[in-house]
């Protein structure tokens, strides 16, 4: 890692990333950009580059929990980035096909689209919708380390590798050290994740499950979330009740309430839906009609994720009741829009509707509230807001 290297890890980091404990942020460390990464570069060198705490947020978790978030300070964040991309040079020839969270090149809607080509081409009939309990958190150092050696012997590389995970977090006063886990947030982070995963469960799914099967199956995987599919219930029974012990192995726990075994088939009566649901990356996918008659998958936002994403906007609007119209409406069509780019698959335009409606409705209660004395109804809203700034209309963005 020289110089060039670490600048071109610099210039990957997220400009408005949140400051660490060192309060340094992007736009200040790029004055003098050389000579503080000569500085950096000269130090990691003679082995004094130092770690330092990362600062602890938490952010809300769909299920009312709480997510621990880490916040590096700006130099940890570049040699971890820096890292990084020389970890994903080594392990991206190895990683499989099905596998496509934090990879270049693919995405979230890749997986989607991955899992019901897989359904549909392989007369899927039963579904493992597993959760990996805490994942991040309980990532074990020593299995971790015994998997990197694999490939990695560079000494200093493990040596950095082993700093950060026990560098510990600051929360208030309080420094906290861990015994296991990588900090989310933290840019090393997921590709640790991915090259854990791709022993635990890509490579065992690969050269063990798939070959002793008897029926056709599949996996797909984003990050820690994945979906099995097989053929035959004999196997998907098979492969459910090994897969807990599989993970216990190398220290994590599947989750017994949050991981289910569901059936899949496509129907075979007129009406309805199919049996069972799943839910994968913030979509329901289940058994539908289409125009023509026949049955085929579609997907539906999740219901926890649109109800968290209207209380998301009714929260802001009640936070920002003080802002003017003009800014209000900027925002709130930005919030939209990154809704729809994501969710605006073909099939889900109901439900993009609801997103919609919903935010018209939030709107509309937290606006009336700056006039208590005159009460707003719709149609003075629609001819004194809406009139003036329309809100973007659903539409299907990925038509695949």
């Amino acid at each position: 890692m020289d110089e060039d290297f670490l600048t071109e890890a610099f210039y990957q980091l997220r400009k408005d990333a949140a400051a660490g404990i060192d309060e340094m942020t992007v736009t200040e460390y790029a004055v003098n950009l050389g000579e503080r990464i000569a500085d950096l570069h000269r130090r990691m060198v003679a082995r004094e580059y130092r770690a330092q705490p990362a600062r602890r947020v938490w952010i809300p978790k769909g299920d009312g929990g709480q997510r621990p978030l880490a916040i590096l300070v700006l130099e940890d964040k570049i040699v971890q980035r820096a890292v990084a991309m020389l970890l994903e040079a080594i392990y991206e020839p190895h990683f499989c096909e099905f596998s496509f969270g934090f990879r270049r090149q693919r995405s979230a809607h890749q997986a989607l689209t991955y899992l019901r080509q897989q359904c549909l081409e392989h007369d899927i009939n039963w579904i493992i919708d597993a959760d990996i309990q805490k994942f991040f958190d309980t990532i074990s150092w020593e299995e971790l380390r015994a998997i990197l050696q694999k490939r990695v012997n560079d000494g200093a590389i493990l040596r950095l590798i082993g700093m950060w995970l026990h560098v510990g977090v600051v929360e208030g006063e309080r420094i906290t050290h861990q015994e296991m886990g990588t900090p989310q947030g933290a840019p090393i982070s997921p590709i640790l994740a991915n090259i854990f995963l791709h022993t635990v469960l890509d490579e065992w799914f690969h050269n063990d499950v798939r070959t002793r099967m008897k029926g056709s199956c599949f996996l797909a995987r984003f990050a820690d979330d994945f979906v099995m599919g097989y053929n035959l219930k004999s196997d998907a029974e098979r492969v459910y009740e090994v897969l807990p012990k599989r993970f216990e192995r190398f220290g994590l726990r599947i989750h017994p309430e949050k991981s289910r075994r569901v059936q899949f088939s496509r129907p075979y009566w007129k009406q309805g839906k199919g049996p069972g649901s799943f839910a994968f990356l913030g979509f329901t996918h289940y058994w539908g009609k289409t125009r023509q008659g026949g049955w085929t998958i579609k997907r539906k936002t999740q219901g926890k994720r649109l109800s968290r994403f209207l209380s998301g906007i009714g929260d802001w609007c009640k936070e920002h009741l003080h802002e003017t119209i003009a800014k209000q409406y900027g925002i709130l069509s930005a919030k939209l829009r990154g809704h729809y780019q994501y969710y605006g698959l073909r099939g889900n335009f109901k439900m993009l509707e609801v997103a919609y409606e919903g935010t018209r409705a939030k709107w509309k209660k937290w606006w009336s509230r700056r006039n208590t004395k005159d009460r707003m109804g719709w149609e003075k809203f629609a001819t004194q807001v809406e009139d003036i700034f329309d809100l973007p209309k659903p539409r299907i963005v990925h038509a695949f």
